[in-house]
């Protein structure tokens, strides 16, 4: 039984529902950032997400930096290239966008490749892409948050290695990491970019990277300082490799409470096996499309391949609109998310379903917000089939 305030069920794509346990580790008393305590502490959570993301190299690093999962778009900006390079990003949605405006503010050229709403850009596209200029990297949202695209990181990777080996495979798994496997060595990833208050299900605060041995060795390669400050791995790769070795070191100051709600939920996820994780998250889902399936709705993702695990895009009835439908569900207690993806922002919501809410068996989160979507719908006039 949780011992939380009585609310509404969060099941946006993040942030989610939160551990009891978690929660509590965030009001741990206060303590030094270089006292030995904490530093083993945070020494710990770089090594668990050594283990979450599937990597036993030496030579990748983990890094944990206050910020949101934006700050982990100026890293990739500020370090992994230099002004006048150029960049691939693939297009699935919104983050797409705003990733590529985030290289041009760098000085960084970003060719966007893009695809339909609710698709991905296909391998062979991507290969022409690649052929045409030499990129010094290429990213791709791993699971769209504005869509529900699930890209398929494995193949793509494999790809780049054969067509362009020098490109860089960067990944922004934001809405991705905790609810969809990655295999960061298997696959020959080069950065992983997330956050802590999604499928994690650590409050919001923190930006949480992995990088390669090989984006370490680029970014040690400039021609030119990295053009951030803050966002500066030559500033934090230190502090990081002192951590993880339980020595104190400073650049700026961490929040406490923060690592210790993510060594909490980082433990709680390694307690068991990745792969049922992921089987929970994926079964789960599948209930789920096909409960949404069968009220007469559509994804819009409506390739099951480009279906991500951690949330669904629902189309409304046509003519309805989110505000008509969102009240409805709060007041039922359950809180869906508005469109996101500009071009049709009112034509669909977005239901989260990652980490507490899907893995726990005690909680009855994604019953609770189906029913309230059928009902919901009901209240507005929507005729089911």
């Amino acid at each position: 039984m949780s011992n939380q305030a009585e609310h509404p069920t969060l099941l946006i794509p993040g942030p989610v529902e939160f551990d009891d346990e978690v929660l509590q580790a965030m009001s741990h008393y206060s303590q030094s950032h270089v006292g030995a305590p904490f530093v083993g502490t945070f020494g710990e959570t770089l090594t668990m997400l050594r283990q979450l993301l599937q990597t036993s190299k030496p030579q990748s690093q983990p890094f944990v930096v206050s910020g949101s999962g934006t700050l982990g778009w100026d890293f990739v900006a500020a370090n992994l290239v230099e002004r006048g390079d150029d960049v691939l990003v693939l297009h699935t949605g919104y983050f797409a966008d705003s990733f590529a405006d985030c290289f041009e503010t760098y000085g960084v050229n970003a060719t966007q490749l893009k695809a339909p709403i609710g698709d991905r850009p296909q391998l062979p596209e991507v290969e022409k892409a690649l052929k045409e200029r030499n990129y010094k990297l290429i990213t791709v949202t791993h699971v769209d948050t504005s869509t529900g695209v699930l890209s398929e990181v494995k193949a793509l990777s494999e790809l780049v290695h054969r067509v362009s080996p020098q490109t860089l495979v960067v990944i922004d798994g934001v809405c991705s990491v905790g609810s969809e496997d990655i295999q960061f060595d298997e696959w020959g990833i080069d950065a992983v970019l997330t956050a802590s208050q999604k499928a994690i299900g650590c409050p919001a605060g923190l930006c949480i990277m992995m990088y390669s041995g090989r984006a370490i060795e680029r970014f040690k390669n400039r021609t030119t300082l990295p053009s951030s400050y803050f966002a500066s791995i030559k500033n934090w790769l230190p502090i990081m490799q002192n951590y993880e070795a339980k020595k104190a070191s400073y650049f700026a100051t961490p929040s406490p409470q923060l690592i210790h709600a993510l060594h909490t939920s980082l433990t709680q996820i390694l307690a068991r096996p990745l792969a049922e994780r992921f089987s929970i998250h994926r079964e789960k889902s599948q209930r789920i499309k096909s409960t949404i399936s069968s009220y007469g709705l559509t994804q819009l993702a409506t390739n099951p391949e480009n279906q991500a695990n951690s949330m669904t895009a629902i189309y409304l009835p046509e003519g309805m609109k989110a505000p008509e439908v969102l009240p409805n569900l709060l007041k039922r207690g359950v809180i869906f998310a508005g469109g996101l993806h500009k071009e049709i922002a009112t034509k669909y919501i977005r239901f989260g379903h990652m980490g507490v809410s899907v893995v726990d068996p005690a909680r009855k989160d994604v019953d609770k917000a189906l029913a309230a979507l059928k009902e919901g719908l009901e209240e507005a006039g929507y005729q089911f089939p």
